[in-house]
Protein backbone atom coordinates (compact mmCIF):
# COMPACT_ATOMS: atom_id res chain seq x y z
CA UNK A 1 0.00 0.00 0.00
CA UNK A 2 2.99 2.79 0.34
CA UNK A 3 4.35 1.82 -2.35
CA UNK A 4 1.47 2.43 -4.47
CA UNK A 5 0.96 5.71 -2.45
CA UNK A 6 4.55 6.44 -3.32
CA UNK A 7 4.25 5.55 -6.85
CA UNK A 8 1.03 7.72 -6.87
CA UNK A 9 2.84 10.68 -5.70
CA UNK A 10 5.27 10.59 -8.15
CA UNK A 11 2.56 10.50 -10.45
CA UNK A 12 1.14 13.43 -9.38
CA UNK A 13 4.55 14.98 -8.92
CA UNK A 14 5.71 14.15 -12.43
CA UNK A 15 2.02 15.59 -13.88
CA UNK A 16 2.68 18.69 -11.48
CA UNK A 17 5.51 19.28 -13.19
CA UNK A 18 4.57 19.00 -16.76
CA UNK A 19 1.66 20.55 -16.30
CA UNK A 20 4.13 24.12 -14.71
CA UNK A 21 6.79 23.40 -17.58
CA UNK A 22 3.94 23.83 -20.09
CA UNK A 23 2.10 27.12 -18.65
CA UNK A 24 5.36 28.70 -18.45
CA UNK A 25 5.97 27.67 -22.30
CA UNK A 26 2.42 29.25 -23.26
CA UNK A 27 3.58 32.15 -21.53
CA UNK A 28 6.46 32.33 -23.29
CA UNK A 29 4.89 32.14 -26.56
CA UNK A 30 2.12 34.90 -25.61
CA UNK A 31 5.27 37.12 -24.60
CA UNK A 32 6.88 36.43 -27.73
CA UNK A 33 3.70 37.27 -29.75
CA UNK A 34 2.77 40.12 -27.94
CA UNK A 35 6.52 41.79 -28.36
CA UNK A 36 6.24 40.78 -32.44
CA UNK A 37 2.88 42.26 -32.67
CA UNK A 38 4.13 45.13 -30.57
CA UNK A 39 7.25 45.44 -33.14
CA UNK A 40 4.73 45.47 -36.43
CA UNK A 41 2.69 47.96 -35.04
CA UNK A 42 5.72 50.27 -34.54
CA UNK A 43 7.63 49.50 -37.49
CA UNK A 44 3.71 50.32 -39.35
CA UNK A 45 4.09 53.65 -36.76
CA UNK A 46 7.67 54.53 -38.08
CA UNK A 47 6.48 53.57 -41.91
CA UNK A 48 3.81 56.33 -41.50
CA UNK A 49 0.99 53.98 -41.43
CA UNK A 50 -2.05 55.46 -39.40
CA UNK A 51 -3.20 53.89 -36.58
CA UNK A 52 -6.14 52.02 -37.97
CA UNK A 53 -3.76 49.49 -39.80
CA UNK A 54 -3.52 47.60 -36.25
CA UNK A 55 -7.11 46.54 -36.53
CA UNK A 56 -5.97 45.53 -40.37
CA UNK A 57 -2.96 43.32 -38.86
CA UNK A 58 -5.06 42.18 -36.49
CA UNK A 59 -7.92 41.44 -38.94
CA UNK A 60 -5.06 39.57 -41.11
CA UNK A 61 -3.32 37.71 -38.06
CA UNK A 62 -6.96 36.13 -37.56
CA UNK A 63 -7.14 35.43 -41.22
CA UNK A 64 -4.54 32.95 -40.91
CA UNK A 65 -5.33 29.34 -40.53
CA UNK A 66 -5.08 27.88 -36.78
CA UNK A 67 -1.59 25.77 -38.00
CA UNK A 68 -0.07 29.10 -38.98
CA UNK A 69 -1.17 31.00 -35.86
CA UNK A 70 -0.97 28.20 -33.48
CA UNK A 71 1.57 25.20 -34.66
CA UNK A 72 4.20 27.38 -36.31
CA UNK A 73 5.02 29.50 -33.75
CA UNK A 74 4.87 26.12 -31.49
CA UNK A 75 7.08 24.34 -33.91
CA UNK A 76 9.60 27.46 -34.30
CA UNK A 77 10.02 27.75 -30.63
CA UNK A 78 11.02 23.89 -29.78
CA UNK A 79 14.01 24.54 -32.86
CA UNK A 80 16.05 25.90 -30.37
CA UNK A 81 16.78 22.12 -28.42
CA UNK A 82 16.58 20.56 -31.38
CA UNK A 83 19.54 22.56 -32.65
CA UNK A 84 21.26 21.91 -29.09
CA UNK A 85 21.69 18.29 -30.42
CA UNK A 86 21.94 18.05 -33.95
CA UNK A 87 25.43 17.85 -35.78
CA UNK A 88 25.80 20.86 -38.32
CA UNK A 89 26.32 17.85 -40.89
CA UNK A 90 23.20 16.81 -40.40
CA UNK A 91 21.14 20.47 -40.61
CA UNK A 92 23.40 20.82 -43.96
CA UNK A 93 22.10 17.44 -45.15
CA UNK A 94 18.27 18.10 -44.56
CA UNK A 95 18.59 20.73 -46.02
CA UNK A 96 19.95 19.46 -49.04
CA UNK A 97 16.93 17.11 -48.86
CA UNK A 98 15.04 19.70 -48.18
CA UNK A 99 15.61 21.58 -51.14
CA UNK A 100 15.40 17.54 -53.21
CA UNK A 101 12.62 17.11 -52.46
CA UNK A 102 11.15 20.29 -53.39
CA UNK A 103 9.59 21.66 -49.86
CA UNK A 104 12.57 24.28 -49.03
CA UNK A 105 10.02 27.13 -49.95
CA UNK A 106 7.51 25.21 -47.97
CA UNK A 107 9.90 24.45 -44.54
CA UNK A 108 12.65 25.77 -43.51
CA UNK A 109 15.47 23.41 -41.29
CA UNK A 110 14.59 25.16 -38.94
CA UNK A 111 11.10 24.06 -39.25
CA UNK A 112 11.55 20.69 -39.83
CA UNK A 113 13.86 20.31 -36.74
CA UNK A 114 10.58 22.12 -34.85
CA UNK A 115 8.32 19.81 -36.50
CA UNK A 116 10.45 16.77 -35.06
CA UNK A 117 10.63 17.90 -31.62
CA UNK A 118 6.99 18.36 -31.92
CA UNK A 119 6.58 14.66 -32.60
CA UNK A 120 8.63 12.60 -30.45
CA UNK A 121 7.44 14.90 -27.63
CA UNK A 122 3.81 14.05 -28.67
CA UNK A 123 4.61 10.93 -28.83
CA UNK A 124 7.11 10.80 -25.91
CA UNK A 125 4.20 12.49 -23.27
CA UNK A 126 1.13 10.33 -24.82
CA UNK A 127 3.44 7.23 -24.01
CA UNK A 128 4.20 8.30 -20.59
CA UNK A 129 0.68 8.92 -19.67
CA UNK A 130 -0.84 5.96 -21.50
CA UNK A 131 1.71 3.95 -19.09
CA UNK A 132 1.22 5.38 -16.09
CA UNK A 133 -2.60 4.94 -16.89
CA UNK A 134 -1.92 0.75 -16.74
CA UNK A 135 -0.15 0.88 -13.41
CA UNK A 136 3.76 1.85 -15.07
CA UNK A 137 4.75 4.65 -13.36
CA UNK A 138 8.22 6.56 -12.37
CA UNK A 139 11.96 5.79 -13.87
CA UNK A 140 10.31 2.88 -15.37
CA UNK A 141 7.72 4.98 -17.56
CA UNK A 142 10.25 7.80 -18.44
CA UNK A 143 12.43 4.41 -19.87
CA UNK A 144 9.73 3.15 -21.51
CA UNK A 145 8.45 6.61 -22.88
CA UNK A 146 11.63 7.47 -24.56
CA UNK A 147 11.46 4.66 -27.60
CA UNK A 148 8.28 6.58 -28.70
CA UNK A 149 10.37 9.79 -27.95
CA UNK A 150 12.75 8.42 -30.32
CA UNK A 151 11.03 7.23 -32.92
CA UNK A 152 9.05 10.08 -33.43
CA UNK A 153 12.52 12.15 -33.80
CA UNK A 154 13.27 9.35 -37.04
CA UNK A 155 9.76 9.65 -38.34
CA UNK A 156 10.07 13.18 -39.92
CA UNK A 157 13.22 11.52 -41.52
CA UNK A 158 11.94 8.81 -42.74
CA UNK A 159 8.89 11.03 -44.00
CA UNK A 160 11.55 13.23 -45.74
CA UNK A 161 13.41 10.49 -47.77
CA UNK A 162 10.22 8.84 -49.00
CA UNK A 163 9.65 12.64 -50.47
CA UNK A 164 12.75 12.88 -52.26
CA UNK A 165 12.58 9.45 -53.27
CA UNK A 166 9.10 10.02 -54.86
CA UNK A 167 10.05 13.41 -56.41
CA UNK A 168 12.87 11.99 -58.11
CA UNK A 169 11.29 9.12 -59.50
CA UNK A 170 8.69 11.41 -60.67
CA UNK A 171 11.26 13.42 -63.02
CA UNK A 172 12.90 10.20 -64.16
CA UNK A 173 9.47 9.51 -65.17
CA UNK A 174 8.59 12.53 -66.93
CA UNK A 175 12.24 12.94 -68.37
CA UNK A 176 11.82 10.93 -71.93
CA UNK A 177 8.52 12.61 -72.99
CA UNK A 178 10.10 15.82 -72.03
CA UNK A 179 12.96 15.79 -74.37
CA UNK A 180 10.55 14.11 -77.37
CA UNK A 181 8.57 17.49 -76.70
CA UNK A 182 11.89 19.08 -77.03
CA UNK A 183 12.96 17.81 -80.06
CA UNK A 184 9.59 18.20 -81.52
CA UNK A 185 9.96 22.24 -80.74
CA UNK A 186 13.60 22.03 -82.01
CA UNK A 187 12.58 20.59 -85.25
CA UNK A 188 9.96 22.92 -85.77
CA UNK A 189 12.06 25.62 -85.67
CA UNK A 190 12.54 26.92 -82.17
CA UNK A 191 16.13 27.20 -80.53
CA UNK A 192 17.33 25.06 -76.96
CA UNK A 193 15.69 28.04 -74.26
CA UNK A 194 12.43 28.69 -76.77
CA UNK A 195 11.75 24.50 -76.85
CA UNK A 196 12.43 24.40 -72.65
CA UNK A 197 10.29 27.37 -72.11
CA UNK A 198 7.62 25.76 -74.36
CA UNK A 199 7.67 22.82 -72.50
CA UNK A 200 8.16 24.02 -68.98
CA UNK A 201 4.70 25.89 -69.16
CA UNK A 202 2.73 22.93 -71.57
CA UNK A 203 3.14 20.66 -68.29
CA UNK A 204 3.05 21.00 -64.43
CA UNK A 205 5.10 18.65 -62.96
CA UNK A 206 7.88 18.27 -61.17
CA UNK A 207 10.13 18.38 -64.06
CA UNK A 208 8.47 20.97 -65.69
CA UNK A 209 9.01 22.85 -62.16
CA UNK A 210 12.78 23.18 -62.51
CA UNK A 211 12.17 23.66 -66.26
CA UNK A 212 10.59 26.97 -65.20
CA UNK A 213 13.46 27.99 -62.85
CA UNK A 214 15.84 27.34 -65.59
CA UNK A 215 14.16 29.94 -67.55
CA UNK A 216 14.34 32.08 -64.63
CA UNK A 217 17.49 31.76 -63.44
CA UNK A 218 18.80 32.48 -67.20
CA UNK A 219 16.23 35.74 -67.47
CA UNK A 220 18.47 37.45 -64.25
CA UNK A 221 21.46 36.80 -65.70
CA UNK A 222 22.79 33.04 -64.83
CA UNK A 223 24.58 31.87 -67.77
CA UNK A 224 22.51 28.31 -69.55
CA UNK A 225 25.04 26.07 -68.74
CA UNK A 226 24.75 27.54 -64.86
CA UNK A 227 21.29 27.25 -64.49
CA UNK A 228 21.25 23.51 -65.72
CA UNK A 229 24.23 22.65 -63.22
CA UNK A 230 22.13 24.11 -60.81
CA UNK A 231 18.80 21.89 -61.71
CA UNK A 232 21.35 19.15 -61.41
CA UNK A 233 22.15 20.27 -57.74
CA UNK A 234 18.59 20.54 -57.16
CA UNK A 235 17.36 16.94 -58.02
CA UNK A 236 20.50 14.99 -58.14
CA UNK A 237 18.71 12.60 -60.86
CA UNK A 238 20.98 10.73 -62.60
CA UNK A 239 19.12 11.01 -65.61
CA UNK A 240 19.44 14.96 -65.67
CA UNK A 241 23.09 14.79 -64.68
CA UNK A 242 23.92 12.97 -67.84
CA UNK A 243 21.74 15.21 -70.40
CA UNK A 244 22.98 18.44 -68.99
CA UNK A 245 26.65 16.46 -69.31
CA UNK A 246 25.63 16.12 -72.88
CA UNK A 247 24.52 19.27 -73.04
CA UNK A 248 27.15 20.82 -72.02
CA UNK A 249 29.41 19.13 -74.24
CA UNK A 250 27.76 19.84 -77.31
CA UNK A 251 27.65 23.20 -76.23
CA UNK A 252 31.88 23.18 -76.17
CA UNK A 253 32.32 20.83 -79.31
CA UNK A 254 29.66 22.48 -81.73
CA UNK A 255 27.39 19.71 -81.87
CA UNK A 256 24.01 20.42 -83.24
CA UNK A 257 21.50 20.50 -80.19
CA UNK A 258 18.57 18.77 -82.35
CA UNK A 259 20.86 15.71 -82.77
CA UNK A 260 21.76 15.79 -79.31
CA UNK A 261 17.70 15.75 -78.10
CA UNK A 262 16.76 12.99 -80.37
CA UNK A 263 20.08 11.23 -78.97
CA UNK A 264 18.88 11.74 -75.21
CA UNK A 265 14.87 11.13 -76.00
CA UNK A 266 15.76 7.61 -77.19
CA UNK A 267 18.31 6.82 -74.33
CA UNK A 268 15.81 7.92 -71.78
CA UNK A 269 12.91 6.25 -73.40
CA UNK A 270 14.98 3.10 -73.56
CA UNK A 271 15.56 3.50 -69.46
CA UNK A 272 12.36 3.79 -69.10
CA UNK A 273 11.71 0.91 -70.26
CA UNK A 274 14.69 -1.20 -69.16
CA UNK A 275 12.84 0.43 -65.42
CA UNK A 276 9.89 -0.95 -66.15
CA UNK A 277 10.93 -4.57 -66.96
CA UNK A 278 13.26 -4.35 -63.90
CA UNK A 279 10.07 -3.75 -61.79
CA UNK A 280 7.75 -6.32 -63.12
CA UNK A 281 10.46 -8.92 -62.59
CA UNK A 282 10.81 -7.71 -59.00
CA UNK A 283 6.78 -7.97 -58.65
CA UNK A 284 7.38 -12.34 -58.09
CA UNK A 285 9.62 -11.50 -55.40
CA UNK A 286 7.05 -9.32 -53.78
CA UNK A 287 4.03 -11.14 -53.58
CA UNK A 288 5.83 -13.80 -51.95
CA UNK A 289 4.82 -12.21 -48.29
CA UNK A 290 1.42 -11.87 -48.62
CA UNK A 291 0.83 -15.08 -50.48
CA UNK A 292 2.83 -17.12 -47.81
CA UNK A 293 1.97 -15.68 -44.66
CA UNK A 294 -2.10 -14.18 -45.75
CA UNK A 295 -3.02 -16.24 -48.78
CA UNK A 296 -2.01 -19.64 -48.18
CA UNK A 297 -2.90 -19.82 -44.99
CA UNK A 298 -6.57 -18.93 -45.30
CA UNK A 299 -6.37 -21.65 -48.24
CA UNK A 300 -5.15 -24.30 -46.48
CA UNK A 301 -7.90 -23.67 -43.49
CA UNK A 302 -10.56 -23.95 -46.26
CA UNK A 303 -9.20 -27.14 -48.36
CA UNK A 304 -8.01 -29.08 -45.12
CA UNK A 305 -10.53 -27.68 -42.59
CA UNK A 306 -12.95 -29.80 -43.06
CA UNK A 307 -10.90 -32.86 -42.63
CA UNK A 308 -9.69 -32.04 -39.30
CA UNK A 309 -12.27 -33.86 -37.62
CA UNK A 310 -12.21 -36.84 -39.28
CA UNK A 311 -8.46 -36.93 -38.95
CA UNK A 312 -8.80 -36.89 -35.50
CA UNK A 313 -11.59 -38.90 -34.95
CA UNK A 314 -9.26 -41.57 -36.96
CA UNK A 315 -6.30 -40.98 -34.73
CA UNK A 316 -7.99 -41.62 -31.14
CA UNK A 317 -9.70 -44.62 -32.26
Amino acid sequence: MNELLTGGGDIQAIIVGALVVFSVFLGALGIRSSNSRRGAIASAALAGIPDSADADLRSLEMSQSPSERILMPLVRMLTGIGRVFTPQANLAQWQRDLMMAGLLNQLSVTDFLGIRALVGTVLGIGSFFMLSTTGTTGFSAILFALVPFMIGLYLPIFWLKSKVTARQTAISRAMPDALDMMSICVDAGLGFEAALQKVAWQWNNELTGEFRRVITEIRVGVSRVDALRHMVDRTSVPDIASFVAVLVQADQLGIAIKDVLHTQAEQMRVKRRQRAQESAQKAPLKMLFPLVFFIFPSMFAVILGPAVPKLMNAFSR
